[in-house]
């Protein structure tokens, strides 16, 4: 697969290991870091050095790459907060959201368990910044990547559905979705 010369270049830039608020957590993780899916500054869809895109689901990610292309010829980057996590680095985000909302049923809403996170399984994404969210906000039905969360408009899960049918209903926030439920 051939990606544009701004696809290509935005995945060789040099990143930082200070980041975004998703892997500025990774450093309070103890040992867990990049290889349970934390993820550093400047990390786009095509790092596939890094296990947080390296693990996602092929099917997500090929769309994501394909996307990715696209939105290059409007500027955009994909760049990745969030992606495949372990079940230690997803519990570790959990306790975090939940001493920083005061309860499990406030956390809930910004956090799964790692039995019930699709970032666990390799299904979900987060993406970054706000020009790429909006471009997927706008475009990505016809990939199949679809917001899932009102409350989380960098969350993407593929819907293979949406290219004929369009995204579905969002969920208000994670309480919301029945997969959370188990």
């Amino acid at each position: 697969m051939t990606y544009s010369e701004p696809a290509r270049a935005a995945a060789h830039r040099p990143r930082s290991l200070a980041s975004s608020s998703h892997s500025a957590a990774a450093g309070h993780l103890g040992a867990l870091g990049e290889a349970d899916g934390a993820v550093p500054e400047g990390v786009t869809v095509f790092d596939d050095e890094i296990p947080a895109v390296a693990n996602l689901d092929p099917d997500l990610l090929g769309a994501l790459r394909r996307a990715a292309t696209d939105a290059a010829d409007d500027d955009v980057t994909f760049y990745v907060n969030g992606g495949w996590r372990s079940p230690e680095y997803q519990e570790q985000l959990l306790h975090k959201a939940v001493s920083k909302y005061g309860s499990e049923k406030e956390a809930a809403r910004w956090v799964a368990t790692p039995d019930t996170s699709p970032h666990v399984s390799g299904q979900a994404i987060d993406i970054g910044h706000s020009d790429a969210t909006a471009w997927l906000s706008k475009h990505g039905a016809k990939y199949g990547l679809c917001q899932i969360y009102s409350n989380e408009p960098w969350h993407y899960e593929l819907r293979p559905e949406a290219i004929d049918h369009g995204c579905p209903p969002m969920y208000a926030d994670p309480t919301h979705d029945p997969r959370m439920q188990q």
